[in-house]
């Protein structure tokens, strides 16, 4: 099912949560909300579900206004990040759970319903846990089981809030890429919630970066890192290191860099900041550069630098060790060379945080 949320704005107290939220999910698309904390992305998410209320803006799937449709008239699967299994039902009594609690006239019986279950056993990879409690069960084997009860009623849409966030790494990369197959295989509409970039960039076809309750940017990948559409994603993507250059003919130049590597910019003459990763920074030894490598340490893989700047400041370098040029020791004079950044004109003005002035949405007294 496709989704589509038009200025959509939420307040909590005086704290403005979401500011005017405009995305379309295509059927079948799988989608991250990817952010830092207070960004405003699970409250998007229970606003789809039907767990939160927004103040203004729409929200219509396959065309229905879902905000004149109660939340258990969504049809709606959805998976927290703490399983929230009934620790008293055994695995195959909770993926049975939302088959046995609609309206009598449509419920499945009971031959229905342990048919599907023992599908569902099957699909998920897990039917030697059938009749285990969740005490017995491990993280991942415990999100795996919240998975299957949300497909078991064969969702209209799927919504995952941080799914992987409560496992260690090791784990968190083998659900994903199980979950990307379960996706594929059911075709389903998921949206998904996290604040790891790995994990969203392996896992959606789209990503909606957010921050302070409005949607920075979305595309894939490659796009939103090598093309970041604001200074707050490209500090969010890696790209920690300011410094202050001049354009002039959409080439930048700044004293104690080469910067030759980077393309012409489309952007008016004058000042600008440029943002780039500590892994494309490196130092070139020169006997007349203004910047002196003042730390130094190995990870074996990987030299990192930290140098200084009389008047710009401190800057860290990684670089393959065994790429490394020769004499970047402590107290050596060095130029850096730009590999790759971004540069956004400093009197550039970031788009208003301004709330959508649309009329506020009357709340379904029925909605949860």
């Amino acid at each position: 099912m496709s989704i589509e949320i038009t200025q959509l704005a939420k307040r909590f107290g005086q704290t403005n949560v979401l500011r005017g939220i405009d995305l379309k999910v295509e059927k079948g698309e799988l989608v991250a909300l990817l952010g830092p904390s207070g960004s405003g992305k699970t409250t998007l998410l229970k606003i789809i579900a039907g767990l939160e209320w927004p103040d203004a803006g729409g929200l219509h799937v396959d065309g229905i206004d879902w905000l004149q449709l109660a939340a258990k008239d969504r049809r709606i699967g959805f998976v927290f990040q703490h399983y929230a299994l009934f620790p008293h039902m055994k695995v195959r009594d909770n993926l049975a759970f939302g088959l046995t609690v609609g309206p009598r006239a449509a419920r499945p019986g009971k031959d229905v319903i342990r048919a599907k279950v023992d599908e569902l056993l099957q699909f998920l990879q897990i039917p030697h846990l059938a009749d285990r409690f969740p005490t017995q069960l491990s993280g991942g084997q415990k999100q795996r089981v919240a998975l299957g009860r949300a497909l078991a009623i064969t969702p209209n849409v799927l919504l995952l809030d941080e799914p992987f966030g409560a496992l260690d790494a090791a784990i968190r990369r083998d659900l994903r890429r199980w979950l990307r197959d379960v996706h594929e295989a059911t075709g389903s509409t998921t949206i998904f919630v996290t604040h790891d970039q790995e994990e969203a960039f392996e896992l959606a076809d789209r990503v909606v970066v957010m921050g302070d309750g409005q949607i920075e940017q979305i595309g894939t990948a490659d796009q939103i890192h090598d093309h970041p559409a604001s200074p707050f994603v490209a500090r969010f993507m890696g790209a920690t290191v300011e410094l202050p250059v001049h354009l002039q003919a959409g080439r930048p130049t700044a004293d104690g860099l080469d910067l030759t590597a980077l393309t012409r910019r489309p952007l008016p003459d004058g000042a600008a900041t440029l943002f780039a990763r500590p892994q494309d920074i490196t130092p070139q030894p020169d006997p007349a550069g203004a910047w002196r490598v003042t730390r130094r340490s190995s990870t074996g893989a990987q030299l990192r630098l930290l140098l200084t700047h009389p008047t710009l400041g401190e800057v860290e370098a990684d670089l393959p060790r065994r790429d490394a040029p020769e004499g970047l020791v402590p107290g050596a004079p060095s130029r850096l060379r730009i590999a790759a950044g971004t540069i956004f004109a400093t009197t550039a003005h970031h788009r208003s945080a301004t709330a959508s002035a649309a009329q506020p949405i009357p709340r379904k007294e029925s909605h949860l």
